[in-house]
C-alpha cells in the first residue's frame, strides 16, 4: 500500500512494523519515524487506526480468559529450555504436542485402512463403545 507521496519512511516499511509499533516493541527512534509518517500519510494513519481498534476489540472480548496455570508453566519452561539451548550453541528442536478429546456422543467412526469403519472411543469404564452410544 502506498499513498503515492514521497516519505522519509516508505508506507510498506511502516505497515510491516505496524504491530511492533502498536505493541510498544520498537525502539523510540523507530517509533518517532512512524509517528512522523502517520502525520503525513492519511492511508497509513487510517490503517493504524483500524488495527488499533481491532486490538482493542480483541482485548475487550477475550481479555477475561485466564490462562491455565499448568499451560503457562509448561510454556515458560519450554522458553527457558530453548533459550538455554541457544546460549550453549546446541541445535534446538521444538516439538508441539496436542491433545484431542472426543466425546462418545459426537464421535464419528474413522475409516480404517481395510475399509471397516468401526469406532472404538473409550467410555468412562475404559471399555470400547460404538459411535452414537450413550456413555454413563
Amino acid at each position: 500500500m502506498s499513498c503515492g507521496d514521497p516519505h522519509e519512511t516508505e508506507c510498506g516499511e511502516v505497515l510491516d512494523h505496524l504491530y511492533e509499533f502498536l505493541d510498544n516493541e520498537m525502539p523510540e527512534g523507530d517509533c518517532a519515524k512512524l509517528r512522523v509518517h502517520f502525520e503525513e500519510c492519511s492511508p497509513c494513519l487510517k490503517q493504524y487506526g483500524l488495527e488499533q481498534a481491532i486490538k482493542a476489540l480483541i482485548k475487550r472480548s477475550c481479555g477475561c480468559d485466564d490462562t491455565p496455570t499448568d499451560l503457562r508453566s509448561k510454556v515458560l519452561a519450554r522458553i527457558d529450555s530453548i533459550r538455554a539451548g541457544q546460549r550453549s550453541g546446541e541445535q534446538v528442536v521444538v516439538a508441539v504436542e496436542t491433545t484431542v478429546e472426543l466425546h462418545a456422543e459426537s464421535a464419528r467412526p474413522a475409516p480404517e485402512p481395510g475399509g471397516a469403519a468401526e469406532a472404538k472411543p473409550a467410555g468412562r469404564s475404559g471399555a470400547p463403545v460404538e459411535a452414537g452410544a450413550q456413555v454413563e
